[in-house]
C-alpha cells in the first residue's frame, strides 16, 4: 500500500494513505523525521529518564514522574484500551511504528543527539499516552493546593479568595465561535489560540491527515496520533480551551513501616514494607519499590516510590516511623501526600476520542467523540456546514466533597472518597451568534475552583459583536488585540494619589492618558510595566505577605505554584481591589512605585524588554540562558519583541516584578472558516521543521510574531511531494 508524504510552501506534512492505519503509521514517520530530538526528549519525559542526557536541572522532574508513575500509568492505560477499544489500540501501535521507522535518520538529522551523546531509542506502544500524560498531569494545576495550604496557615481562610485567579503554572487559551449569521460566508467560523509555556520546538504541529475514510488538517501534539484539541475534517470544525476544572485530589497520608528501614519520606536505602491508614481506621499495605535515576554530569539518585489506595506519594514529606508515632505528619505536617487523578483509577486517558473525531461529519460526531474525552478537561466549541453548533465541557470529573476541591485532605478521614463521575457534562450556549471562551466562568463552573479573570473573554465578545460581516481574515485582528483591562486598579490608585515630585506627577498624567494598549512599540506600556513591577515587589516585600516567602521544601517541580512575587503579580487586581489588605497602604505603594520609577523610568518601548523566552530542552549555545523565569542577564537579539500581556486577548505572559520576558504565549493560532476549508489559516510559533538546519525551523516566527497567518493549502496539485519518505507496505 502506497503512503505519499507532501509539503506545502512552510513545510507543513500533509499525508495521504490508502487506510487510517497506514496513515497514522506516516504520521509517526514524518514526525519522527521533523521532529525526532523533541520526540525523544517527550519519551524520556513520561519515563523519568531526562537527566541521564539533560543533566541535573531535568533531575525535579523525573524525580516527579517516577514518584506519580506516568509511565506505568501509560502502560495500564494502553493495556485498558486493547481491551475496550483494539481498533484504537492497534491504531495507536501503527503510529509507533511509524515514529520507529522514521527516528535513526530523523536523530541523524537533528545535532541535539550528538551534542549530548544520546541515541534514539524504541517507543512502546503505551509512549504516546505517556507523552499525553506527561504533557497534561499539571494542567489542572494540583500543586494550587500547595499554595492554598500555605496562604490559610498564614493568613487564614480569607485569604485564599485574594490570590484565586488563573496563576502562573496553569494553562489557558483564547476560542471563540461566530456564526453564520455575522459572517461574510453566511458559514461558522471557529478560532482561538492555545496559551502554553512556548517551546522550541513547538508544542503544536500542523499537519493534514487523508485517506479514504477522513481527510483532516488540524493541530497535533507531537508524539500523539491524530488531532486532539484543534482541527478541521471539511464538513465540521472542532476546537477546545482549558475549562479550569478541578479534578485531582491531594491527600495528607499517615504512613509507617512494618520492617526494619529509615522514616518514609528519608528516600534512600529505606527498606521495609509500608502501611498508610485508611478512613476506616485500618493500617492498609502500601505498594513500594525504589528507581534510580542516571543524571549525566552527576551521580545516580535513588528514588522511593510509594502508593497507597489514594494514589502515588508524590511528596515524601518528614513522616514518623512507626515505632515511635504510628501516625507520623500531623495535620500542620508538610507530608507525605498522594495524587488521586482519573487516568490512574479508570486506566483511561481518553484515547478512544481520537479516531472518532477524525471521522466525525457532523457536530453529533464531534459531541459523541467527546463523550469518550478523559483529561484536560475543556470545553469544546465546534460548527458544521449544516448549521450545527456545540458549546459542551468534555472530560472526567469526580464528585467529592468541596474540601477535596479546594485543599489537601487528610487521608485518614472519613468523607474524602470518590462517589462517581460527574455527569452529564455542563453545556454552553451561543448567544446572538457568538460563543467566547477565554478560561473565564461559564459553563464549567460548578466543576472549577479558580478561573482566569473575565477580560479576554469580555473584550473578545465586545470586538466580535461588532460586525456582522466577519471573515476568517479578519480574525487576525482580534488575536492580536492588546487592550489591558486589568490596568484599571492600578491607575485608578495612581489617580488619586497628590504630592508627587514633578517627575513622578508627570510619569502619572502619561499613564492616565495612555490608551492602555501594551503593544510592542509603546513607551506608556513600558512606563506601566514598570511601575506595575514595583507594585508588585513592594506588596510581596510587606511583612503581612512575606511570611509567604518561605513555603515549606516541596520538591521543585511544584515551585512555580509556590512562588509569592508570581502569585502577587496575577492576583495583583484582587489584591488592589480589596476592601482590606492585612494592613498595607497600597496607596502608599504606589507612590513608592511612582517615585521609583520616575527616579529610572524605562529606557525604551514594552517590546524592548517584553521579549520572547522559549523553553529549549537543550540550551542553543548561541542563545542566553534563562533562569526559570525567562530572565536572562544579556539582551537576546534573536528573539522577537512582543506587544500583549498577560490579561489581554494577545496573551504574552510576563511575571511582574521578575521580568519583563514572556515565557507563555499563543501556542499556536487558528482560523477555521467551516463552510469554506481552504479559507483557514494558521500559524506557530516558530516552524514545521524541529531541524535547526531546515529552512522551515523558525520560518513562521515573524508572522506569528506581528500577527499574520499561514494559509491553508487543501488542493493536493499545490503540494510539494516529500520522495525520500514515500513507502511501499
Amino acid at each position: 500500500m502506497t503512503v505519499e508524504i507532501y509539503r506545502d510552501a512552510w513545510g507543513v506534512p500533509h499525508l495521504r494513505a490508502g487506510d487510517a492505519r497506514e496513515l497514522t503509521r506516516a504520521q509517526g514517520l514524518a514526525t519522527a523525521h521533523d521532529r525526532a530530538w523533541q520526540l525523544e526528549v517527550e519519551r524520556h519525559r513520561a519515563r523519568g529518564t531526562s537527566a541521564a542526557f539533560l543533566g541535573p536541572d531535568a533531575l525535579g522532574w523525573d524525580r516527579f514522574a517516577r514518584q506519580a508513575r506516568l509511565d506505568d500509568t501509560a502502560r495500564r492505560c494502553f493495556t485498558a484500551l486493547e481491551r475496550r477499544d483494539p481498533e484504537t489500540a492497534a491504531w495507536v501501535r501503527a503510529y509507533v511504528d511509524g515514529v520507529n521507522q522514521g527516528l535513526p535518520e530523523g536523530a541523524r538529522r537533528a545535532p541535539e543527539f550528538t551534542a549530548v551523546g544520546l541515541a534514539p531509542g524504541r517507543w512502546e506502544p503505551w509512549t504516546p499516552l505517556g507523552v499525553w500524560l506527561a504533557t497534561h498531569v499539571l494542567f489542572a494545576g494540583f500543586p494550587g493546593k500547595l499554595w492554598r495550604e500555605e496562604v490559610v496557615r498564614h493568613l487564614g481562610p480569607d485569604a485564599v479568595g485574594l490570590f484565586a485567579t488563573d496563576g502562573p503554572g496553569t494553562s489557558g487559551s483564547n476560542g471563540w465561535l461566530v456564526t453564520g449569521e455575522r459572517t461574510a460566508t453566511g458559514g461558522p467560523v471557529v478560532a482561538g489560540d492555545p496559551h502554553r509555556y512556548i517551546e522550541a520546538p513547538g508544542v503544536y504541529q500542523q499537519i493534514r491527515l487523508s485517506c479514504p475514510e477522513f481527510d483532516v488538517i488540524g493541530l497535533a501534539v507531537p508524539g500523539v496520533p491524530g488531532i486532539a484539541h484543534f482541527g478541521h475534517t471539511g464538513t465540521v470544525a472542532w476546537a477546545i480551551t482549558n475549562a479550569m476544572a478541578d479534578y485531582q485530589d491531594l491527600y495528607r497520608e499517615r504512613l509507617r513501616r512494618t520492617g526494619d528501614g529509615g522514616l518514609v519520606g528519608d528516600g534512600v536505602g529505606a527498606g521495609g514494607r509500608v502501611e498508610a491508614l485508611g478512613p476506616d481506621g485500618v493500617w492498609h499495605p502500601a505498594s513500594r519499590h525504589t528507581e534510580i535515576i542516571e543524571v549525566a554530569d552527576g551521580d545516580p539518585v535513588e528514588v522511593e516510590v510509594i502508593e497507597t489506595d489514594r494514589g502515588p506519594v508524590v511528596i515524601n514529606g518528614d513522616v514518623i516511623n512507626g515505632g515511635s508515632d504510628p501516625y507520623g505528619g500531623g495535620d500542620d505536617s508538610v507530608g507525605p501526600l498522594s495524587l488521586r487523578h482519573p487516568p490512574r483509577v479508570t486506566e483511561d486517558l481518553g484515547f478512544s476520542s481520537l479516531l472518532p473525531l477524525l471521522r466525525a461529519r457532523r457536530v453529533a460526531d464531534v459531541d459523541r467523540a467527546f463523550d469518550d474525552w478523559a483529561e484536560p478537561v475543556n470545553v469544546v466549541q465546534a460548527a458544521d456546514t449544516e448549521g450545527g453548533l456545540l458549546h459542551r465541557v468534555a472530560g472526567r470529573v469526580p464528585v467529592r466533597s468541596e474540601d477535596n476541591r479546594t485543599r489537601i485532605v487528610n487521608a485518614w478521614e472519613p468523607g474524602h472518597e470518590w462517589r462517581g463521575w460527574y455527569a452529564p457534562m455542563p453545556r454552553g450556549t451561543v448567544d446572538d451568534g457568538i460563543a467566547v471562551m477565554a478560561n473565564q466562568r461559564g459553563p464549567a463552573t460548578p466543576l472549577g475552583v479558580e478561573f482566569a479573570p473575565p477580560h479576554r473573554a469580555t473584550r473578545l465578545r465586545a470586538l466580535l459583536g461588532t460586525r456582522r460581516d466577519w471573515s476568517a481574515a479578519d480574525m487576525a485582528a482580534l488575536h492580536m488585540d492588546t487592550h489591558l483591562a486589568s490596568a484599571a486598579p492600578l491607575l485608578d490608585l495612581l489617580a488619586a494619589l497628590d504630592g508627587l515630585t514633578p517627575e513622578a506627577a508627570s510619569l502619572r498624567d502619561r499613564l492616565l492618558h495612555w490608551n492602555r494598549h501594551m503593544t510592542a512599540d509603546s513607551t506608556e506600556a513600558a512606563t506601566y510595566a514598570a511601575v506595575r513591577g514595583a507594585v508588585v515587589r513592594r506588596l510581596a516585600a510587606h511583612p503581612a505577605l512575606a511570611r509567604l516567602t518561605e513555603p515549606p521544601l516541596y520538591p521543585e517541580v511544584f515551585r512555580p505554584w509556590l512562588a509569592l512575587v508570581p502569585r502577587v503579580a496575577f492576583a495583583l487586581e484582587s489584591l488592589l481591589r480589596a476592601e482590606e489588605l492585612y494592613g498595607i497602604d497600597r496607596a502608599e505603594a504606589v507612590r513608592a512605585a511612582v517615585e521609583e520609577v520616575a527616579g529610572d523610568p524605562p529606557k525604551g518601548t514594552w517590546g524592548d524588554t517584553h521579549r520572547l523566552a522559549p523553553w529549549r530542552a537543550l540550551p542553543d549555545p548561541s542563545y542566553d540562558e534563562y533562569d526559570e523565569y525567562g530572565e536572562c542577564d544579556q539582551d537576546d537579539e534573536r528573539e522577537p519583541g512582543l506587544s500583549g500581556d498577560h490579561d489581554c486577548v494577545l496573551c504574552t505572559s510576563a511575571v511582574p516584578g521578575v521580568t519583563d520576558r514572556a515565557a507563555r504565549g499563543p501556542a499556536a493560532r487558528y482560523v477555521w472558516d467551516v463552510a469554506r476549508r481552504e479559507n483557514s489559516l494558521w500559524v506557530v510559533p516558530f516552524g514545521a521543521s524541529g531541524v535547526p538546519d531546515s529552512p522551515h525551523h523558525r520560518d513562521q516566527l515573524p508572522l506569528w510574531a506581528r500577527g499574520d497567518l499561514v494559509p491553508v493549502v487543501t488542493d493536493w496539485t499545490k503540494l510539494m511531494e516529500d520522495s525520500t519518505w514515500r513507502t511501499e507496505r
